[in-house]
């Protein structure tokens, strides 16, 4: 009986399936678990076969009878975990015109409210000629969106320029087909639009007589960008561009200074840019510089110039160009922040007379501000070992101010506003922790693992201050390391459960991310890639070495792409680990970019490699793939965690890689398979709801580091 738990874990049964690929033969015993029918199954979960459901059922109440012991701890957790929210919570309000725009939650409220309220001091124009803060105004209540529904997910919420309407997006599988409507604020009700299969995003022109959005193809893919006017047809929607290059995400962004919407074509070393004006009510998209592989670029306007982050010209860490607007062709680039070595530029802003960026140079964040009449730059940075820094550039284009955010690992969010006249700091808002919280009670570290070939792995740590550093204390190391993603070492308030247990909370800032400049990206990525997991050993190794751990009192703990790193080093190094927690992991690499149908393979060429066109790329995928490398040998213990309508890490991952490892260990383990039957790839949309899988994870984990399992068995 499906879901029927029993005495002895499931056995997915082997049904080999054959192919030769470069002359090498490959067999997969568990390619049945990819349901033929994966694309109905993203919109409709009940069309899964009756034999995929009935095993992954039985997966699933494997996993909660093994967990059983733990529920009291996994309650214990949750109650830790919201307590630490601020369930009443609010952003602080950012200003629009006549209004202050922003979200918040009510107490016990899974989804956000969208509200305004008339801007203080705006007078007439807010209706409220007295110039005080007026009334607020719900614009939308996801709350009651979501109500009676096993999935949502609020996507994009973007009032109109002239601020009557709200256009708004949801997901209701967790598939990320977002369907988009548009709420007259003055009535409280949804227009007749509706478009669906989209990915979410919407841009509004000037005049508010139209949006434009990316919509999905059959493959899930976002391939073509479209203007809806309002009062039409999704079918006469007008098409502004179309990506024919399977190998490319598109996407939509607009300027901070609201004049231009940004379409790009992008894969993960390549991009290209398109400008619409939206204050042309017919405005056509105008190539910015064609694609030109490995060269990346994106835009910001100001004035009669378009300022621009590349890496062209061997730019690596990259650097800011200024573009004639009339004529941005690339050979007319001129040099505005030149390029640095061991300087990474991650993003940049415009607004009036002045040009932000935040950089990373030796693993720690900054924000630099730049008068682009004078050249003159200011920088906000922090003394600490390790801390995150971020900027919320707001909705307003002429302003003096400009919000940031920092945390550290122990302290929580500080939000200021930073008036870029005076130099003057206010700070807004701590990020409040309801149960309370003592920064000092806590160390925070950033020490260096040795790679097998020298390199330098930075790695931050918590601890409770007075833990004694004998090896005893158990671990809980995180990493991730692709795609050019940081870790950032910012406040995580769901840590702190294990922290205050007694754990180190580590995370490895290894290759394959940014974390210490482009090259750190590039060395962990296609053939470089074993580093990354080298590099996640190397940090535990010192972690046990330096007495903050010890071997066999570690759990690992990656997601996504991360997941894959804990396949890899679960086959790597088996000994080193108590524990493996691996949350929709990208573990059958090889099957997964061999399938050009699935939605992301194409993109994810210019990352791993293509082991279609390339012999090289196929052997070097072939050689770490997690799911394609399972031997025999004893494993750590394992908890594997997907999503049934998961677009990206798809569930068959997975469950075919549970399924190997369970018919392939000689010992160790258990290994336990948990899938969100009525989620994807970010698990439970709910802020509480989600607070129940990483209370599973974390009473896996204590009880990993605890020997646990192995009483158990």
């Amino acid at each position: 009986m499906p879901g029927k738990a029993t005495a002895t874990p499931p056995r997915a049964e082997a049904r080999p399936q054959h192919r030769t690929v470069h002359g090498v033969a490959l067999t997969d015993d568990y390619a049945w678990l990819k349901a033929e029918n994966w694309r109905d199954v993203l919109r409709d979960p009940a069309v899964l076969p009756a034999d995929i459901r009935a095993y992954i059922e039985a997966e699933n109440a494997w996993c909660e009878r093994l967990m059983k012991p733990t529920k009291a701890l996994q309650r214990e957790l949750v109650k830790e975990m919201r307590g630490r929210i601020k369930e009443d919570d609010s952003e602080l309000p950012q200003p629009d015109g006549p209004f202050l725009y922003y979200q918040r939650y009510r107490r016990g409220g899974e989804h956000p409210l969208i509200c305004r309220k008339p801007r203080q001091g705006k007078g007439k124009a807010t209706g409220n000629s007295a110039g005080k803060p007026g009334r607020e105004q719900i614009m939308l209540d996801a709350d009651s969106l979501a109500e009676g529904k096993e999935f949502f997910d609020l996507g994009d919420a973007a009032h109109s320029p002239d601020h009557h309407l709200l256009a708004w997006s949801a997901d209701e599988a967790g598939s990320e087909l977002y369907l988009i409507r548009v709420r007259d604020l003055a009535s409280g009700k949804d227009l007749p639009d509706e478009i669906r299969d989209t990915s979410g995003e919407v841009i509004w022109t000037q005049d508010a007589s139209a949006f434009v959005y990316v919509a999905l193809d059959a493959d899930h893919r976002p391939t073509r960008v479209l203007r809806h006017r309002l009062g039409t047809s999704q079918g006469d929607d007008e098409l502004l561009y179309e990506e024919t290059d399977p190998g490319l995400f598109v996407d939509i962004d607009e300027t901070q200074s609201h004049r231009y919407l940004l379409i790009s074509s992008s894969d993960h070393e390549t991009s290209e840019v398109r400008i619409v004006d939206l204050a042309a009510v017919d405005g056509q998209p105008r190539l910015v510089a064609a694609r030109q592989t490995g060269r990346q670029y994106a835009i910001e306007h100001h004035g009669e110039e378009l300022l621009i982050l590349t890496n062209a010209d061997g730019a690596e860490d990259f650097k800011i160009v200024r573009a004639a607007l009339d004529d941005p062709s690339p050979e007319r680039w001129i040099d505005l922040v030149p390029h640095k070595p061991g300087r990474l530029i991650l993003n940049h802003l415009c607004l009036r007379g002045r040009l932000l960026r935040l950089e990373r140079e030796d693993g720690l964040p900054r924000l630099v501000i730049r008068d682009l009449a004078s050249g003159a730059e200011s920088t906000i940075a922090f003394p600490e070992e390790a801390y995150g820094l971020g900027m919320d550039p707001g909705y307003e284009f002429d302003t003096d101010s400009i919000r940031f955010i920092y945390a550290s690992m122990a302290r929580p969010a500080e939000t200021f506003d930073f008036d870029m006249v005076t130099g003057a700091r206010t700070l807004l808002k701590r990020q409040e922790v309801p149960s309370g919280h003592d920064p000092d009670a806590y160390v925070v570290r950033r020490i260096f693992a040795t790679a097998k070939d020298g390199a330098k792995v930075p790695v931050s740590l918590l601890h409770k201050r007075g833990l004694v550093l004998d090896g005893s204390a158990p671990c809980l190391l995180y990493g991730y390391g692709s795609y050019g993603s940081a870790m950032s070492a910012s406040f995580r308030t769901r840590p702190l459960s294990l922290v205050d247990r007694g754990f180190v909370y580590a995370i490895a800032h290894i290759r394959g991310g940014t974390d210490k400049g482009w090259r750190w990206y590039l060395d962990g990525k296609r053939e470089n890639k074993p580093n990354s997991f080298t590099d996640f050993i190397a940090a535990g190794e010192m972690l046990a070495a330096e007495g903050y751990t010890s071997r066999g009192h570690i759990v690992a703990q990656g997601g996504s792409a991360g997941g894959m790193l804990m396949g890899a080093v679960a086959n790597l190094a088996p000994d080193l680990f108590s524990g493996i927690i691996a949350e929709v992991p990208f573990v059958d690499v090889l099957n997964t970019i061999l399938d050009e149908s699935l939605p992301l393979t194409p993109m994810e060429w210019p990352e791993w490699g293509d082991p279609i066109r390339d012999e090289a790329a196929f052997h070097w995928i072939k050689a770490y793939s997690p799911y394609d490398n399972v031997r025999a040998q004893a494993y750590p213990p394992i908890l594997a965690m997907g999503g049934l309508t998961d677009p990206r890490v798809t569930y068959w991952e997975p469950a075919k890689w549970v399924a190997r490892l369970r018919a392939t260990m000689t010992g160790g383990g258990p290994v336990l398979l948990h899938t969100n039957m009525e989620a994807g790839h970010a698990g439970s949309a709910g802020r509480f709801d989600s607070l129940k899988e990483t209370a599973l994870a974390y009473a896996f984990a204590i009880t990993a580091a605890n020997g646990g399992w192995q009483r158990q068995a």
